[in-house]
């Protein structure tokens, strides 16, 4: 199985290939681009809770302000955003990041102290939380996915 974890969005540091205008010939960065650009996006809404334990529920828990929310595939970081005053985020990425989220291999990350939201929570650590969400939004171009449930961990 295939499985591609990476940000297209590298290729906006290649270099375009300028075609000769006579040929039409145009370069393999232009048709990926245009191609991925296509497939869609991945959406991932959610709220970041200031609390320690498993699964915490974000609806009873006090909220993250200002906290930063990594999506990690495959260990590395495709997308990110920072949580608002009432610690939700939105964090955009191209569908072909959707592709390592539906295998299982994404998660997101809040890799910041609980202290930072809480002084009397551990000043290490870090939340974690699988995604989850229905494959209904594919058919929009727009595949929806939320936390599963963040979890605390010791680095």
């Amino acid at each position: 199985m295939y499985n591609y974890c990476g940000n297209i969005n590298t290729l906006s540091s290649i270099p375009h290939h300028n075609p000769d205008p006579q040929s039409g010939h145009h370069g393999v960065h232009d048709r990926l681009r245009a191609q991925t650009s296509r497939l869609g996006k991945l959406v991932v809404t959610g709220v970041v809770p200031c609390n320690t334990g498993t699964l915490i529920d974000a609806t009873t828990s006090p909220a993250f302000p200002d906290a930063t929310v990594e999506l990690r595939c495959g260990g590395n970081v495709v997308a990110g955003g920072t949580t608002s005053r009432n610690g939700s985020f939105a964090i955009e990425a191209d569908l072909t990041s959707a592709l390592a989220a539906l295998v299982g291999s994404c998660q997101l990350l809040v890799d910041m102290p609980l202290a930072k939201c809480n002084a009397s929570l551990p000043a290490a650590g870090a939340l974690a939380s699988y995604l989850q969400g229905s494959l209904a939004g594919m058919l929009s171009g727009v595949f929806r996915l939320a936390p599963a449930g963040f979890s605390f961990r010791m680095n």
